[in-house]
């Protein structure tokens, strides 16, 4: 059931490896969250700014993990550390890469449909 949203700059594109983090992502949301269902990701490169730099100046990525709601704000921190650390061992060096990490209950509204292939 959890959610993975990563949103990243364009320029980083090509320079990680995203089968690889998406595997350590889904297996680590999975048993610091205690979720029983199968993580889904986005991956979307982007357009990004950081403060007052010029466009591709800047390196950012936010991962946004929606979960279910009845979580404690504790297991939710820790996970968005966990998930945090995880991109900071995918992400190229040397350059800084600003990461930022939103662990969410999923709305009320929520809803899942398995579609018959």
């Amino acid at each position: 059931m959890p959610h993975i949203t990563i949103d990243y700059s364009s320029q980083l594109d090509g320079s990680f490896d995203r089968e690889t983090l998406v595997k350590e992502l889904h297996t680590t949301v999975i048993a610091d969250s205690g979720s029983t269902g199968v993580c889904k990701t986005f991956l979307r490169p982007a357009q990004t700014y950081v403060g007052d730099r010029a466009p591709g100046e800047s390196l950012f990525v936010h991962a946004e993990v929606g979960l279910l709601p009845g979580r404690s704000e504790a297991l939710k921190a820790r996970l968005a550390e966990s998930v945090l650390a995880i991109l900071s061992r995918h992400l190229p060096g040397p350059e800084q890469v600003v990461c930022s990490v939103e662990v969410r209950d999923l709305a009320d509204s929520y809803r899942l449909s398995l579609r018959p292939a």
